[in-house]
């Protein structure tokens, strides 16, 4: 679930053992099982709402809670947003999805206490050019991003890969208003992780930290609007399509690894194994 980045906000950041992050590799499966199932049943004519129960289902059925129902008054256990929602968008038993919505679907899995936050974008039916030139951006973006996050590092240098390829290089909007953070044993904690910034600058990351990474890239202005009353559903200010992905990671000696992963092929060198 994306943060609201709220500058100055910083606290205790806790590093984590590796047991600990045992523990948070298997929600991370969790929640990656749940993406890759979504895959298969988003089409044409169906309501968001059946996104968020198959997503409650999938993770209670794997002894796992949904850390998002109550969460500051937070109701469902997804956020789908839709086309130029950039996050936080409710599920709605009355939004009916058609050909070329591009959504976004964002959830944590609380799996015994250890946490795991993954969101991830879908075309529903058929694709279109411009929509799949800002899927493939927001995607490589977030690797990009997490090829930065070594221990000795910075948290700047995170945001400047992204900021760079996605604004610099792409003409894109990449979103000030929401970040990532730091993840475990809570939902959302220190250290803010923005994606945009200026490289060399920022808190140094250290071994055992757990962040997520989860740029939101706009197809026009990285500026945004809030939906009233909600005060939840953030849009794009231009109307423009805005694409999000997010990786839960460790940061470790070896590199970055990644704890949603949904691929183990692609993302053979992120991997985290399990202490013997």
């Amino acid at each position: 679930m994306s943060f609201k980045n709220q500058k100055g906000r910083e606290s205790m950041i806790t590093i984590k053992s590796p047991r600990e992050i045992d523990e948070m590799a298997k929600s991370g499966a969790i929640l990656a099982g749940m993406h890759r199932g979504l895959r298969e049943i988003i089409k044409p004519g169906m309501s968001s709402w059946e996104i968020e129960e198959f997503a409650r289902n999938y993770i209670e059925s794997h002894d796992a809670i949904c850390e998002q129902i109550g969460f500051e008054g937070y109701e469902y256990a997804t956020c789908v947003s839709v086309n130029d929602e950039i996050c936080h968008g409710f599920p709605r038993k009355n939004l009916i999805l058609k050909d070329g919505d591009l959504i976004k679907v964002d959830t944590v899995v609380n799996y015994h206490g250890a946490m795991s936050d993954s969101c991830w974008s879908y075309v529903v039916g058929k694709s279109t050019p411009e929509i799949d030139r800002l899927m493939e951006v927001t995607k490589k973006a977030l690797y990009l991003g997490i090829d930065q996050a070594q221990v000795g590092n910075r948290i700047g240098d995170i945001g400047a890969a992204i900021q760079k390829y996605t604004e610099e290089e792409n003409g894109y909007g990449d979103v000030r208003d929401f970040i990532g953070h730091g993840i475990g044993p809570t939902m959302h904690e220190s250290p803010n992780v923005p994606h945009y910034g200026v490289a060399g600058k920022g808190l140094r990351l250290r071994e055992g930290m757990t962040i997520t990474i989860e740029p939101m890239i706009n197809t026009g202005t990285y500026e945004i609007t809030m939906d009233d009353p909600s005060g939840w559903v953030a849009r794009t200010a231009d109307g423009g399509l805005s694409c999000q992905f997010e990786h839960t990671i460790v940061i470790t000696k070896d590199g970055p690894k990644i704890l949603t992963s949904q691929d183990p092929e692609m993302d053979a060198k992120y991997l985290w194994k399990p202490a013997e």
